[in-house]
């Protein structure tokens, strides 16, 4: 029998992992999931679940969903991806991760099917997560997709619910160049006569979900539509915002320990997928969803959305590493600067980036005005910091490499004034590097 450690250095080493090698290790078919879920005994059809796919906010509006679940005494799972520290992050059950025993006795009880088939590291982690929570009877479970939605490997399960978040230019290279391409890829979770959530949606998307939710007889409901959000008072550990629900008129104040100011279209996110879970029968009290929301963090584990880990100066974490995501942390740092406008606030960016993200597309939406600590998360995808620089250049960005996040989060510290940000984006895997 393998140990833990063994058994984690097998499936990162032994399967090909997107995290690390990029696109090389993504399938595009559903061929090994359905092999590996047949030798299993299909445990996707023991539980209920919800499907979620979206460029950004589908790790947050998974985890305050499943908060919310688990809150209301409903046994929930809750599968996501990447992890940061710990391989076991990526599958929970009501917030705790999945036993280290149980990756040790999948993964011997999978080796001959592994070795027949040659699934990726996410196919065989899915059904790791699968056959976890059929063997755990939960009652519900939350399901992320990995990338993309239609040949995705989650896309084999038939939900209750599909949620798309958003749409906006990341994974080029795979899903497609153009926003319209990409929807098409994550409208592919919309099942036939499964309700489906939209987050938000632009002119150019719209049409496609409705399309393709007309051609499955699939309800459909636009969260940005049912309700609105207004009135956001900033804390550095909360945020919080009236919502109305525009059918019914009513205004409701939550408070999220998710404090990126784009929780908030998260949240109508959420709260349009509730609405449809209690319509089919799924009790939630309004204290078991108020406490749920402002207690997301400690009752699923996540964290690396908006992170504030210290104070005077203050230091964030953010895993946001495409345009959409640089644009949101761009805009809580703005609002943070109108509500301090007696106290002049210097920005710190330590970043890192991956070689197959749009890094020019990115370097070109942040300000030449702030201090720049260049750096690298440790895996062969990762952009060498000296590149990321002389890239950064071109943009009139200066500053100077290190080798180690924690090494650039150290000097900015000792640069920065205590009114100062410091913020370290750009990849989940330098987030993911960070000791704290």
């Amino acid at each position: 029998m393998m140990t833990y450690k063994e058994t984690i250095n097998y499936l990162f080493s032994k399967l090909p992992m997107y995290s690390r090698i990029g696109a090389a290790a993504y399938k595009e078919d559903l061929d090994n999931s359905i092999a590996l879920c047949t030798a299993l005994n299909n445990p996707q059809t023991k539980f209920r679940s919800i499907h979620i796919a979206g460029t950004n906010g589908k790790g947050s509006t998974s985890h305050m969903l499943a908060a919310i679940l688990q809150q209301a005494g409903y046994k929930t799972g809750l599968y996501t991806s990447p992890h940061l520290k710990d391989f076991k992050e990526r599958i929970r059950i009501n917030g705790q991760m999945i036993e280290e025993n149980f990756v040790i006795d999948f993964t011997e009880r999978t080796m001959a099917v592994t070795a027949q088939i040659e699934p990726s590291f996410f196919e065989l982690t899915m059904a790791m997560a699968f056959d976890y929570f059929a063997h755990q009877k939960v009652d519900i479970a939350i399901i992320e997709t990995g990338l993309g939605g239609r040949l995705d490997s989650t896309n084999i399960i038939t939900p209750i619910l599909s949620i798309i978040t958003n749409i906006g230019y990341d994974h080029m290279n795979i899903l497609g160049d153009t926003l319209e391409k990409i929807a098409v890829e994550k409208a592919g979770i919309i099942k036939p006569a499964i309700p489906v959530v939209i987050g938000e949606y632009l002119p150019e998307t719209k049409e496609i979900f409705i399309n393709k939710a007309n051609k499955c007889k699939s309800p459909i409901y636009f969260a940005a539509e049912a309700y609105s959000f207004a009135d956001i008072i900033l804390s550095p550990q909360k945020l919080q915002c009236n919502v109305t629900d525009t059918h019914k008129k009513i205004k409701e104040n939550f408070t999220l320990d998710l404090n990126g100011i784009y929780q908030t279209k998260n949240l109508l996110t959420v709260l349009c997928a509730e609405k449809i879970l209690v319509e089919k029968g799924f009790i939630i009290s309004n204290k078991a969803e108020k406490f749920a929301l402002s207690n997301t963090k400690k009752l699923t584990g996540l964290y690396g959305r908006w992170d504030v880990i210290a104070e005077n100066p203050t230091i964030v974490l953010d895993v946001a590493h495409n345009e959409d995501g640089i644009k949101q942390v761009l805009e809580q740092i703005q609002l943070i600067k109108e509500n301090n406008k007696d106290i002049i606030i210097k920005s710190h960016f330590v970043i890192g980036m991956v070689k197959d993200k749009e890094v020019s597309t990115v370097l070109s939406l942040l300000p030449n005005d702030a201090a720049y600590y260049f750096t690298n998360a440790h895996i062969p995808r990762a952009l060498p910091a000296k590149e990321l620089q002389i890239k950064a250049a071109a943009f009139n960005l200066k500053g100077d490499c290190y080798n180690d996040v924690n090494d650039a989060i150290k000097t900015a510290g000792k640069t920065a004034f205590k009114e100062d940000l410091i913020i370290i984006f750009g990849s989940v895997f330098l987030v993911g590097e960070v000791n704290y």
